[in-house]
């Protein structure tokens, strides 16, 4: 019995969080949590309002290291405390700063801070910089979403690439909010879309049953949820097919014909505008995602597109109907030469409010300097400004309002911007 009770302590004592936790597919009941251990034990996760009181368990039994453990039927709007563990144990937790706030009631008006990076998977101090510039920014400000436009792990996009460019650079973050990722094509040397293999499929778990709002896509590949008024829009642009009848582009129509969510967000990683480290002209992927996927998203009011891939930051003027090379952008198609910015003659970029408002307009940008930078011409015709800078980007929502900044590495704001949604009529 005495010799039991010491190999089961020593077992306990032995049993290491080497992974996390980080969480998963957060809505406004539920949240998954994930982590891994260097040995096998059952999965626990103990969770309350309190940080005192974590009276609420959720147990998975059988013994495994990598722990996927399901948090239903919470309260929107919520914060909640929460530790892990196996039963005899709890390995991580229990402290202030593990915790999380449950998304709003979809629909909802709430003021939103969104944290977009892109290329940030070098894990050296390139995006340490960029990550502790936004942290020192936001403050006690807690972000609400958290995006990642792909080429997340470099170079290979493999579990020891991921470990040190994302759990070893953003633990705080990932035990406190979900990462909603997208597939570069770094991230794509080591996974297949088409059958949702490989590390990122394996590290990330994305809602393609709809389980976060918006329309099933059937695959992890591309998705969309919902927070607040925003409807997010996640695409492959590197693996899956981008033809206009092809099976994304197809879903993409229908959930954007589905939505009633005043924002529409949508992010993937080969920009359809850039002059930076790639050529929108030239490469393959950037020219079908332009001509394929924006027409589908500006016919159904897309307010705001994402990109990396460029390592540079690039930002449009506010455009409708650009969907051919460089040169054959023209006056017609820019609907804004302004700024954007608030505090200037030019003033916010305008679009009347409601759903679903075909060709008002949209700002595209490319946040591809996360980790790096790389250069080019930087010259696009389309964008208002170009900067070969380390950064991220800081997106605020309340209600009709939109603001966006490029936050550089040094804790610059280097360029800013706002979007203005007045009242009109809603067409659906």
């Amino acid at each position: 019995m005495l010799l039991s009770f010491l190999f089961s302590a020593q077992y306990v004592q032995a049993l290491t969080v080497i992974r996390g936790p980080y969480l998963q597919t957060q809505t406004s009941h539920g949240v998954m949590v994930r982590w891994r251990t260097d040995q096998m034990s059952d999965s626990v996760v103990r969770f309350g309002t309190h940080v005192n009181q974590l009276n609420t368990t959720v147990t998975v039994s059988g013994n495994r290291s990598e722990h996927t453990v399901q948090l239903t039927g919470l309260r929107p709007n919520t914060r909640y405390f929460y530790s892990i563990g196996r039963t005899a144990a709890t390995l991580k937790g229990g402290r202030e700063d593990y915790r999380f706030v449950t998304s709003p009631v979809p629909g909802t008006e709430k003021a939103t801070r969104i944290w977009v990076i892109g290329d940030s998977g070098t894990g050296n101090r390139n995006a340490r910089s960029v990550r502790d510039a936004y942290q020192s920014f936001t403050g006690s400000r807690e972000t609400d979403v958290w995006l990642m436009l792909g080429d997340n792990a470099y170079t290979h996009g493999t579990d020891q690439q991921y470990q040190k460019a994302v759990f070893e650079t953003y633990p705080k973050l990932l035990r406190q909010m979900a990462i909603w990722p997208v597939l570069g094509n770094h991230d794509g040397r080591s996974a297949d879309s088409a059958t949702q293999s490989g590390p990122y499929y394996d590290i990330f778990n994305l809602p393609r049953r709809g389980q976060a709002g918006g329309l099933p896509s059937g695959t992890e590949a591309y998705y969309s949820f919902d927070y607040a008024n925003i409807h997010f829009i996640a695409l492959d642009s590197f693996e899956t097919n981008r033809s206009v009848n092809g099976a994304m582009l197809s879903w993409l129509d229908n959930d954007l014909i589905a939505n009633d969510k005043q924002w529409v967000i949508a992010f993937w990683h080969h920009p359809p505008y850039t002059k930076g480290s790639h050529d929108s002209d030239t490469e393959i992927e950037l020219i079908e995602m332009r001509q394929n996927a924006l027409p589908i998203l500006e016919r159904h009011g897309v307010d705001l597109v994402l990109t990396g891939h460029s390592h540079s930051y690039e930002r449009s003027m506010l455009i409708n109907g650009h969907y051919g090379p460089s040169k054959s952008l023209n006056n017609t198609m820019i609907l804004n030469k302004g700024s954007g910015r608030i505090d200037t003659a030019d003033g916010a970029y305008q679009k009347t409010k409601g759903v679903n408002l075909a060709n008002q307009g949209a700002v595209y940008a490319v946040a591809g300097s996360s980790g790096k930078i790389s250069g080019g011409s930087l010259d696009h015709p389309a964008m208002f400004i170009s900067l070969n800078q380390l950064g991220s980007m800081v997106i605020d929502i309340n209600g009709n309002r939109l603001d966006a900044k490029f936050l550089n590495s040094a804790g610059i704001i280097s360029d800013y911007f706002t979007l203005k949604k007045s009242s009109g009529v809603n067409s659906k």
